[in-house]
């Protein structure tokens, strides 16, 4: 979204999660990012926990790159990768195996931070909503008990809608709020398919009574060049969040 009317967006935080693994979170919040900054937004992007990554976040890079932006000051903060774990799994496993817990106070305090001194952050889960980061804990539990709404991002392959359905229950359950869904390429996918699961996915946040705001992601080649992406429908100036 660009600047309408000197709308002020200060502050803001999005939970930018997915219905799996791999579904493609690290190019759309790169991608959010891009175009927030395109029109003007000072947005940032933070990723909650990053595992499979030793010292800093191979996410973050991804998001920089894709803004055309090298390390930013919270960057080497250590604001915007507050938990990083060595081997790739749940949060919850990765912190095990190093004998240490997900730092829940910490990960709030980093997103606060950069909030204060941000327009917008987006911030990336690790793999799908309900992933653990606690015994206690799921990522959408979390992110719904700090009050950021929820951008999830599917996609039109085969079993996507059961997953996006149930994810977008899941929000609802919680009181969470949800700004929209972001429909990712997928390859090879069945174009019937596809179709059939964006107007799906459409209806279901009518029913669940969010906003029918689903944005499609083109094919993003690895390296770029990266599309402009219309987000608007998400980032609405008068939602509230």
């Amino acid at each position: 979204m660009c600047r309408d009317g000197g709308v002020s967006l200060t502050g803001r935080v999005y939970f930018v999660s997915g219905i799996d693994t791999g579904i493609g979170k690290t190019v759309v919040t790169g991608l959010m990012a891009r175009s927030l900054r395109a029109c003007g937004v000072d947005a940032i992007t933070v990723k909650m926990v990053q595992t499979g990554n030793d010292g800093f976040s191979e996410d973050l890079d991804a998001h920089r790159a894709m803004c055309g932006l090298g390390r930013l000051p919270e960057d080497e903060q250590g604001l915007t990768a507050p938990q990083i774990f060595r081997f790739p799994s749940s949060p919850l496993l990765a912190a095990r195996l190093e004998g240490r817990a997900v730092d829940l106070a910490r990960i709030a305090v980093a997103v606060k931070t950069c909030a204060a001194n941000r327009e917008v952050v987006l911030v990336e889960s690790a793999g799908g909503l309900c992933v653990p980061l606690t015994d206690e804990m799921q990522s959408v539990d979390f992110a719904a008990a700090q009050g950021w709404p929820l951008v999830l991002v599917t996609c039109g392959r085969l079993g996507s809608v059961n997953h996006t359905i149930l994810s977008l229950e899941a929000a609802k359950a919680r009181g969470m709020a949800v700004a929209g869904v972001v429909y990712n390429w997928f390859p090879d996918a069945d174009p019937r398919i596809d179709a059939d699961s964006f107007e799906t996915t459409r209806r279901a946040l009518v029913r669940l009574g969010f906003p029918p705001a689903v944005v499609r992601v083109p094919r993003v080649p690895a390296g770029g060049p990266y599309p402009d992406v219309d987000f608007s429908p998400i980032f609405r100036p008068d939602d509230g969040s």
